[in-house]
């Protein structure tokens, strides 16, 4: 064994030794803030949209393009940052990342213009790939075994109940302050996330023989580029728009190249595409993608409801939301020991089948005289599904790969969950949509041709013009809500049906148990770990 090469895949401190209790405490709740920065900057600017239309008289497509960059630039360079963090060294790239994130957090908060937020958003979304993935790999190449799974479920819950926190909190600023106040509490929390990382966060780095894989990072960027570009876009200017399909075209044509070029590179690869035929690693991305997916779409379902059918101020809607985030930040936690008990597959199982249950249980007695009673046994449902799927499903993909390469595998993590919000976003939306506008029609009768149009338009629009309609307003109000309700149902019934398809594979295909990969590379060196595990 060379000099160069020791006996461990990387060193999980800069000092060489291993953290204490408190020590390995203040590293989680470290990570956890840059997180929650992170994770609050996704969806807290959503409740400033007419806010920054009306100061800039942007378009709407503008707006949207405000609030998208951020999670396509994000979403784009995880894979290939995380890749160059494992290398460069996980601390010095946390500490760049908050550093920059800070910086554009404070220039989006005085943006001149909607050309200047565009940009300072763009910066603060390469800057989030520079944390995400690096958080989670702190977390999982420094914590030792026994300790590992509790951590882990403690980030999958901030990252899972963060963006609900966030727009709570984004919300209470906007009700007391003006909007460009949202920007205060992402450079709060980068600010001392970046004072603790600099004083508890060890430092840790691969050292590998082989070149970095320039070609693979800048396809992944491309293919993710593609994707996320095709979810987004494709809801707004439509599925069949030229646009669209050039977008949908590059994303496969990408992909299908990215996993020709890692199978060529083999063991030198940013990512072993052989490791999918694991099932810890297969299985945890499906269920973190489907999961996801539900999750957000769910959110942009549930606001509307709030706000349109039970006529909710932004921050009450955002506090209705709050019992769901609690429920998941609070299993993610148990999830472990539960795992632990009767096995990752089992506790993975118990979750997505929650899961299905709250989606039925909306789909079933959402209502609207029966309000925000009449989904909460489902959203709590939910809650507690999630936060049982996740944790275990997160640790299937870390403990997929060796500890050098945590920086890939928090970023595939990562990746995963950003792919699976835009496509939940998407889905969902547009089911809900296509099922208001296909049962509005028939309960528009008497209403003058003019405000009908405008009122298939969507719920917001049809409650906007019912004052112009005179006798007709309360009538087309109701009808207006009815058919939410109606398209609500249809979205939520296709949402089980997913998650039902989901139950089925995690039960059949799951993970058998979660242990560590490193724990049977720990005698082999650095190179040798990363090929023992690629042969796998």
């Amino acid at each position: 064994m060379s000099t160069d090469q020791p006996p461990q895949a990387a060193a999980p401190v800069s000092n060489g030794d291993a953290p204490d209790a408190r020590q390995l405490r203040a590293i989680l709740i470290t990570v956890s803030i840059a997180l929650m920065a992170v994770i609050a900057s996704v969806s807290g600017l959503n409740v400033a949209q007419t806010h920054m239309a009306v100061e800039w008289g942007a378009s709407q497509t503008t707006v949207l393009w405000i609030i998208n960059i951020y999670t396509l630039a994000l979403a784009a360079l995880l894979l290939p940052l995380g890749a160059i963090g494992d290398r460069l060294g996980r601390k010095p790239m946390l500490i760049t990342g908050l550093i920059i994130f800070a910086t554009a957090s404070v220039a989006a908060g005085l943006a001149p213009s909607a050309t200047v937020m565009i940009g300072a958003r763009a910066a603060a979304g390469i800057s989030a790939a520079m944390i995400m993935p690096i958080t989670l790999a702190v977390i999982t190449s420094t914590f030792p075994e026994e300790k590992r799974g509790k951590a882990i479920g403690v980030w999958t819950g901030v990252a899972g109940g963060g963006g609900i926190l966030g727009m709570f909190l984004s919300a209470l600023l906007l009700d007391v302050a003006d909007w460009r106040w949202l920007f205060v509490l992402p450079v709060v929390l980068a600010v001392v996330a970046l004072a603790m990382t600099l004083k508890t966060v060890p430092d840790s780095r691969e050292r590998s023989p082989h070149s970095f894989d320039t070609i693979g990072a800048l396809v992944s960027t491309i293919a993710v580029i593609g994707f996320i570009f095709v979810l987004h876009e494709g809801a707004e200017v439509g599925w069949s728009d030229p646009l669209t399909l050039v977008g949908l075209a590059v994303g496969v044509v990408a992909a299908i190249a990215f996993v020709v070029w890692e199978l060529h590179r083999g063991d030198a690869s940013l990512l072993d595409v052989r490791l999918f035929r694991e099932r810890g690693l297969a299985s945890g991305s499906i269920t973190l993608l489907v999961v996801f997916g539900v999750q957000a779409g769910i959110a942009v379902v549930l606001f509307p409801f709030f706000q349109a059918v039970l006529g909710w101020s932004g921050l009450l809607s955002t506090v209705a939301m709050m019992p769901m985030a609690v429920m998941m930040m609070v299993t993610s936690g148990l999830a472990p020991k539960m795992a632990t008990k009767i096995g990752a597959r089992s506790t993975m199982t118990v979750g997505v089948a929650l899961v299905t249950l709250g989606l039925v249980l909306m789909a079933l007695f959402v209502s609207v005289d029966g309000g925000y009673l009449s989904i909460l046994a489902g959203m709590l449902a939910m809650g507690i599904g999630m936060g049982l799927s996740m944790t275990p499903s997160t640790e299937a993909i870390t403990n997929s790969l060796p500890r050098a390469r945590q920086g890939v595998a928090s970023a595939l993590n990562d990746v995963t969950r950003e792919l699976g919000t835009a496509l939940g976003v998407a889905m969902l939306g547009a089911l809900l949509a296509g099922g208001y506008r296909s049962t509005i029609d028939g309960r528009l009768d008497g209403v003058p041709m003019g405000a009908a149009d405008t009122a298939r338009e969507g719920i917001a629009n049809a409650i906007e013009v019912a004052p112009t309609t005179g006798a007709h307003a309360q009538d087309l109000i109701h009808a207006a809500q009815q058919s939410f309700v109606d398209g609500w149902q249809q979205a939520m019934w296709a949402g089980a049906a997913v998650m039902a398809a989901l139950l089925a594979y995690v039960a059949l295909r799951g993970p058998k148990n979660t242990a560590p990969r490193q724990a049977d590379d720990a005698a082999v060196p650095e190179v040798g770990a990363a090929e023992n595990a690629a042969a796998r």
